[in-house]
């Protein structure tokens, strides 16, 4: 065993996890997985009175802290790190039964968790929709010949959320004609035009812009008139 030195900061009860083959210096069974040091001697679980606990490796620091929450007797497991010079955890030990109830209250917070994100979805949801709905209508007031479908499409398609898109920014969450505007000309361009050939084709993307401008545009003078809305 490496120098006091290099354990870590006191804890309670230590158990070893030794690096090469060691014997119980009381009953003589060995190699021990794990052994506890008693007077610089090596003792295995039993004999240190340790036998009844389970191993619980690290990982899960919300169950290791409730287990020894719930259990009146535990130990702290460390191996040493020879390149680290120094020990590091590798779990604890706890009694079984607590290591249950510990994990009946984890179950328990998971699934509060499991409740509260079903529920956080169904208000995301609804807000979505709520906004999706208010991009719509702004479509159709700027563009009060936009068939209904179509502005719902746009609305959708622009406020998806994670989408990154014009309706997710500060000026979409904002309903900012700019914003609005933008959702719509993009939508034209890519459904009303040959935009997309012109770019499978290889033409620039600036230069396959210049060419539909003229298209887009006589799209919007539509949508602008009022009695158009009712078709398409």
């Amino acid at each position: 065993m490496a120098a006091r030195a290099t354990l870590p900061p006191h804890c309670g009860l230590l158990v070893f996890q030794p690096l090469r083959r060691r014997q119980c210096a009381e009953c003589r069974r060995g190699p021990l997985p794990l052994l506890v040091l008693e007077d610089g001697a090596p003792r295995c679980l039993d004999c240190a009175d340790l036998g009844h606990l389970v191993f619980l490796p690290r990982g899960d620091t919300a169950l290791t802290r409730r287990a020894r929450e719930e259990s009146a007797l535990s130990a702290v497991v460390v191996r040493f790190n020879r390149r680290k010079s120094r020990y590091e955890r590798q779990g604890v030990l706890v009694e079984e039964a607590a290591l249950v109830r510990a994990e009946r209250r984890c179950l328990a917070d998971a699934e509060a968790r499991r409740r509260r994100r079903a529920r956080d979805a169904r208000r995301r949801e609804a807000e979505d929709a709520s906004f999706a709905q208010a991009f719509a209508a702004e479509i159709r007031r700027l563009l009060p010949g936009c068939p209904p479908d179509r502005a719902w499409a746009i609305a959708a398609h622009a406020s998806e959320r994670g989408s990154g898109r014009v309706g997710r920014s500060a000026a979409g969450r904002a309903l900012t004609e700019g914003a609005v505007m933008a959702a719509v000309v993009a939508s034209v361009r890519h459904l009303d035009t040959p935009y997309d050939r012109l770019l499978m084709s290889g033409v620039p993307r600036h230069e396959a812009r210049r060419r539909i401008a003229a298209a887009v545009e006589t799209v919007l003078r539509g949508w602008t008139r009022t009695g158009l809305g009712s078709t398409g």
